[in-house]
């Protein structure tokens, strides 16, 4: 470094230069894609094992902060964890176990409710509930939006020599579980007190278990939109919320068709499905 640079200069060159990837020097420019370092899958369900090390208290608030009407704050944490970790998803799986233990804790509760015939049913129900409704789902969802985040949302590259950066599939797989915090709260909380309202055949109880699945997943998809636009790399973000068009269709579909017999109760069917078929 030239002696004679000025103090502020080196100090500018030397902390950019931390931020970023040398390139070998016979090399002309950047590399096409690189990701920056974090936990594997692996070792993040590993950390699971150890709940002392878990911060719960930490998990709670999100979850609080979720519910309310500024979910957009748990991304900043994300933003912090990568200024400090250099990497935007959780390596804290507290959240996640957290998620187990209630999504367990309210099976149980709801094949208590239905009556289930059998304890190993109600472990067939939990086992549903863990592997499928939360645990594939999210597989899904989180694999299916960083693809499209990473082939159709990257913004333009300000200069050759800034790092490319890509959505983290442990950063998409957070988004899944922050955005079913209030789908949870509705659809195994809510509405379980309202069980003997929703599961009727009125008019009444249509709207009513239609408008808990309407919110819940409309709730889920905006806060999947809110996940993928706090990184500064993405753009048109906003295709993540093209799915709840959909829903609101399908819930004004629901009330039209009602006295024509189209009108489907959610909750009836959800029911019918995993309680009595």
């Amino acid at each position: 470094m030239d002696a004679n640079m000025p103090v502020q200069t080196r100090l500018n060159k030397s902390s950019s230069s931390s931020l970023r990837i040398s390139v070998p020097s016979g090399s002309s420019s950047a590399p096409d894609m690189i990701e920056y370092p974090t936990i594997t899958p692996q070792q993040y369900f590993q950390r699971m094992c150890s709940v002392d090390q878990m911060d719960l208290q930490n998990a709670v608030d999100q979850m609080r902060i979720l519910c309310t009407l500024y979910p957009q704050r748990v991304y900043k944490m994300a933003y912090y964890r990568k200024q400090t970790k250099n990497h935007w998803a959780r390596d804290d799986p507290a959240f996640c176990f957290l998620q187990l233990v209630m999504i367990v804790a309210s099976s149980i509760a709801y094949g208590l409710a239905f009556r289930v015939a059998s304890f190993s049913a109600i472990l067939g129900f939990v086992a549903k509930s863990v592997l499928v409704h939360w645990l594939g789902f999210g597989v899904i969802m989180a694999s299916f939006g960083r693809l499209i985040a990473n082939q159709h949302l990257m913004g333009a590259e300000r200069s050759t020599s800034h790092v490319r950066q890509t959505v983290e599939w442990l950063y998409a797989f957070d988004i899944h579980c922050n955005a079913f915090v209030p789908l949870f709260v509705l659809l195994y909380g809510v509405q379980f007190f309202l069980l003997p309202l929703v599961l009727g055949t009125s008019l009444l109880s249509l709207g009513i278990s239609n408008t808990l699945f309407a919110v819940a997943f409309g709730w889920y998809f905006y806060i999947t939109h809110l996940g993928y636009r706090a990184l500064p790399f993405l753009s048109n973000t906003e295709v993540f919320l093209f799915p709840i068009a959909a829903i609101l269709v399908l819930y004004v579909f629901n009330f039209v068709g009602y006295p024509f017999g189209l009108g489907w109760n959610a909750s009836r069917i959800i029911a019918y499905i995993y309680f009595e078929s």
